[in-house]
């Protein structure tokens, strides 16, 4: 499997992100207020599982396989973005290097029909139409595989 943002990753050693990223903000602890940190972080996580069907969406060559790349950065490096309760967007202010990236979260293969099929469908899913998010459920039924980031050769051959 190829991904581009990783094979970036590895080619530059610094992850550049086009678009918002998630964590766990002052803004989704208000709204989940009795959630501990990893219950927090998991609501993140799934956020930005999420928001990968649908860069996969305007994407149409890339693998059907969702990736999230978990980083530790300085709290000053993250610009919370929207103040909605339970939010969880956020942008980051410069790109993130390589030393900084946690983990790596990848589909499996056996995911691939679903992630496409959710990619086809997620706007209108966030939309509301209950359809479209049982087909958006569909992928996020598969649990993304973690990787560490000495695997990250493996993930880009």
């Amino acid at each position: 499997m190829r991904s581009g943002g990783l094979t970036a990753l590895k080619e530059r050693g610094e992850l550049e992100l086009a678009g918002d990223a998630h964590a766990v903000t002052p803004a989704l602890r208000e709204w989940y207020a009795e959630g501990d940190e990893e219950e927090l972080e998991y609501v993140a996580f799934t956020r930005a599982a999420q928001a990968a069907l649908r860069l996969l969406r305007r994407a149409p060559h890339a693998p059907r396989r969702r990736v999230v790349v978990s980083v530790d950065v300085p709290q000053g490096a993250v610009r919370g973005t929207d103040q909605e309760l339970g939010s969880s967007a956020v942008r980051l202010a410069e790109a993130v290097p390589l030393d900084a990236v946690a983990a790596i979260h990848v589909d499996d293969s056996d995911a691939e029909s679903d992630v496409e099929a959710a990619t086809r469908v997620v706007e209108e899913a966030l939309a509301g139409d209950p359809d479209a998010q049982f087909t958006v459920d569909g992928a996020e039924d598969h649990e993304l595989a973690w990787y560490d980031v000495s695997e990250l050769d493996e993930l880009t051959t």
